[in-house]
């Protein structure tokens, strides 16, 4: 009996240990947004004025350790080229670029991209310039075509006190977050139309508390 009891003992304080360090491990917290993009473009006949929609699925951990490694995975769900804006058919889309900031109180270590489909025959590129990464895209994407952007996986270090917001960079036309170039069909012929998007509104996507 004294055996059968100290048994079950041992076993309550496994799963007491396990539960107790479960609590205590940093848990990854991940949200689905639907971001919506405020977009102008320059057409020869003026500014066209349009909108554009990406889902996302955001994951990063409730908390870090200071000077803890942690990492932020973005992966944006699948979208369509619009196939025409404001009466004009869309050929293609070319030579996109969508700014992701590195949060504060971080320091970028490295980045993976990994997936993708329906984005050109060049693979996509990350860079860092400064504190803002860029992910880019040559194309071209067809208008009324079905593309998905890579998932990223972004290797960062936090700092030593505060919290840690993911967000997409962009405050307006003049300050955007995603642009690229539209080739648009028109009686004259083929036009390029240079657009300049900005999330409209702006959410945090992730917090991490640092400590």
């Amino acid at each position: 009996m004294k055996s059968l009891l100290r048994g079950r003992r041992a076993a309550i304080t496994a799963a007491v240990a396990a539960a107790t360090a479960l609590a205590l491990t940093p848990q990854a917290m991940a949200a689905a947004f639907d971001i919506n993009f405020d977009c102008a473009g320059d057409s020869p006949v003026g500014e066209q004025k349009f909108a554009l929609q990406q889902a996302a699925d955001v994951t990063a951990p409730a908390s870090v350790a200071p000077g803890g490694a942690l990492d932020i995975v973005i992966d944006p769900g699948p979208n369509t080229v619009p196939a025409e804006v404001n009466g004009y058919t869309v050929k293609r889309i070319e030579g996109m670029d969508l700014k992701i900031p590195i949060p504060a109180n971080t320091t970028f270590v490295s980045a993976d991209l990994a997936g993708g489909s329906g984005l050109g025959p060049n693979p996509p590129t990350f860079t860092v310039d400064g504190n803002v990464a860029t992910i880019h895209l040559d194309g071209p994407i067809a208008g009324g075509s079905q593309f998905e952007l890579p998932t990223v996986t972004a290797h960062l270090t936090a700092g030593d006190s505060g919290t840690i917001e993911t967000k997409l960079h962009g405050t307006s036309h003049d300050d955007p977050g995603l642009t690229f170039t539209a080739v648009v069909g028109s009686i004259i012929g083929d036009q390029n139309v240079p657009s300049r998007c900005f999330p409209n509104p702006n959410p945090v996507l992730t917090t991490t508390t640092i400590g």
